[in-house]
């Protein structure tokens, strides 16, 4: 579904810097157990001190983790691949973790769209050397969120040569933002060395009436004057991922952290079949002018929906008008 809309050229205008395609990268919870549910559950053993007794107890939890990559379009958020993290047996000496989950997922990532110009989009998790070289492998850019603490040498050369240059009064590494809710500035760093790969930093600090923001990305894009900003806007739209995506389907639909089934590979399955019906969701509420207009929630648009198909029967005309070419337009 993804490939044809990529080949209709329908989000064309939605690229970064004019070139890639923003794909943001991010694990979540979808299923939690008290006790063991199968052979592939992730467990995590935390204590906890009994209201009643004060005794400190332990208490395992058992769960079933996925780590999605979602093509970030403007508003919309559509799946193109999922990979769940698992265990292969129970008595692995070592559990299955995101990082893991994440070197399985670009290979087929790069199976599938073996010449399409990614920009992956992740939090600092991923901001280590082995995604640095998997990104390089398979000829892809990065933006990702970066803490202080992740890389101390990159933090430590990042605020340096910024200090170095704002002693000597040079602004050439500036981007002053005035909008009209928002002021603030970009500053950034290129051609950080990081172990061979050459890492642009860049730190934006925002303010506006209610509340101060800093915050810093790394790339492997050159920053400029001209794409300091939307190089910014891209890297903040990894929240998408967990609002849009994550929390749209855990909570206002699909209910997808409610076991559909015992069924493990029932389970994986009823997902997936979830993500496709999001992409159909996605575009079919983005691509009406009539539903853009009405400004119905997501969960009147789902129930009018719903109540649509229960009301009517489908016939044969029906049905052999959906083989019909029509015409999506997403302004």
């Amino acid at each position: 579904m993804i490939k044809k809309l990529f080949k209709k050229r329908c989000f064309e205008s939605y690229r970064i810097n004019g070139k890639y395609w923003g794909i943001a990268i991010d694990g979540t919870g979808i299923f939690t157990f008290d006790k063991k549910h199968c052979e592939h559950c992730l467990k995590r053993v935390y204590k906890y001190t009994d209201k009643e007794t004060g005794e400190e107890k332990i208490k395992t939890i058992y769960m079933h983790h996925v780590l999605e990559a979602k093509l970030i379009v403007g508003n919309m958020v559509l799946s193109v691949a999922s990979e769940f993290i698992e265990n292969e047996s129970e008595d692995v000496e070592k559990q299955d973790c995101e990082l893991n989950a994440f070197y399985r997922l670009t290979a087929r990532l790069k199976d599938t769209f073996k010449k399409l110009p990614i920009c992956l989009i992740a939090d600092s998790l991923y901001a280590c050397e082995n995604v640095l070289k998997q990104c390089k492998a398979n000829n892809w850019n990065y933006l990702f969120r970066f803490k202080e603490d992740r890389i101390k040498s990159i933090t430590d050369e990042f605020q340096a040569l910024k200090n170095m240059e704002e002693e000597e009064g040079k602004k050439a590494n500036v981007v002053k933002i005035r909008e009209s809710e928002q002021r603030g500035e970009i500053t950034w760093v290129n051609d950080i060395d990081y172990r061979g790969f050459g890492v642009n930093v860049f730190e934006c600090e925002l303010e506006d009436e209610k509340r101060k923001q800093k915050f810093t990305f790394i790339t492997d894009i050159k920053i400029t004057k001209n794409n300091a900003k939307k190089l910014m806007n891209a890297g903040r739209s990894r929240w998408r991922i967990e609002n849009e995506g994550f929390n749209r389907q855990k909570n206002l639909r699909y209910h997808i952290e409610h076991a559909s089934s015992q069924d493990y590979n029932a389970m994986k399955n009823h997902y997936l079949l979830t993500q496709i019906t999001e992409i159909i969701m996605v575009l079919h509420e983005h691509g009406s002018k009539i539903l853009r207009s009405m400004k119905k929630t997501i969960k009147e648009i789902s129930s009018r929906l719903l109540e649509a198909f229960r009301r009517q029967t489908l016939t044969d005309e029906d049905i052999a008008q959906l083989g019909k070419p029509m015409q999506i337009r997403f302004t």
